[in-house]
């Protein structure tokens, strides 16, 4: 069956996703934490037994759980059929309602929150909420778009028109460049997604990519660091949300700068939002319409 617009507000329950201290070191070696200078920089994400040091979460981590919750169904599931080599994801963001613990277990519910009508495909919009299964309260919302290319002109909505956290026309306030490795992807995987066209030459010749693309959510790791290094002074606790548009693949061993226009006091008790783009050495967007808040 093709997509079903009528989907919009199935949830699924039922999911679950525990996960370990090992598992919080992984993702952040995954996402180039220590590269840099691993015996002083970062060892706060990278290990856990340092004499001084007590073990963290990068903020990001939260964002994994969309491949590692089980137990329960997706709401995707309910959208209909389709292609999953058509997917393409094109939006994340994450809110979190207090630091990321290096181990725990949260219960997630899932829904889809919007079906739009692109023409040439469809953009499916979820949400997930995370609640923490120790205290019983809520941990980390996720928002996620994907593109499925095929699935459009079933005369529904386009969706929301404009652009929403659009760059400054000045130089940034600040920028951060971090060299991706060769081996990124491989590195990633292990985190939970699994997915060929990052690891297999096979897959990636198929979508006309040179070699195995990294991992989009890799590339928002990377991002994530340096928000959190440039605007929190390496301190989750001052990390609350963060998301962010793809609009081109990075591979392995690309450069990534991080540019970050500040806009200054979002509103008491709400921190201050900052906008962001991501762009790859040869000066291409790989991340657009970037928002973080931090406090």
């Amino acid at each position: 069956m093709p997509i079903n617009p009528d989907a919009v507000g199935s949830t699924s329950e039922g999911n679950r996703w525990s996960w370990t201290s090992d598992e919080a070191l992984l993702y952040a070696l995954g996402v180039g934490a220590g590269v840099a200078d691993p015996v002083a920089k970062e060892l706060e994400f990278t290990t856990e037994n340092t004499a001084g040091v007590v073990q963290q979460a990068l903020p990001s981590f939260c964002v994994i759980s969309a491949h590692k919750a089980h137990g329960g169904s997706s709401a995707l599931a309910s959208i209909g059929s389709f292609d999953p080599r058509m997917l393409v994801h094109g939006e994340q963001g994450f809110v979190l309602h207090r630091p990321m613990p290096v181990s725990g277990e949260v219960a997630i519910t899932e829904e889809v929150t919007g079906i739009y009508d692109k023409g040439k495909g469809a953009v499916v919009a979820t949400k997930s909420s995370a609640i923490s299964v120790e205290d019983g309260l809520p941990l980390f919302d996720l928002t996620s778009s994907v593109f499925i290319v095929g699935e459009g002109g079933f005369g529904g909505d386009r969706g929301p028109s404009g652009q929403s956290s659009v760059t400054p026309d000045r130089e940034p306030d600040l920028s951060i460049t971090y060299l991706t490795r060769p081996d990124q992807a491989l590195l990633y995987r292990l985190s939970g997604d699994r997915n060929p066209l990052h690891a297999d030459k096979q897959f990636s010749d198929v979508g006309g990519f040179p070699r195995p693309i990294l991992h989009g959510l890799c590339t928002y790791g990377f991002t994530a660091r340096a928000l959190l290094h440039g605007l929190c002074a390496s301190d989750p606790t001052r990390f609350k949300s963060m998301s962010g548009r793809f609009t081109s693949p990075v591979l392995p061993g690309e450069e990534l700068t991080i540019k970050m226009w500040r806009s200054g006091d979002a509103g008491e008790g709400e921190g201050d939002e900052t906008v962001f783009q991501t762009v790859a050495g040869d000066g291409r967007v790989v991340i657009n319409n970037g928002s973080v808040t931090t406090q």
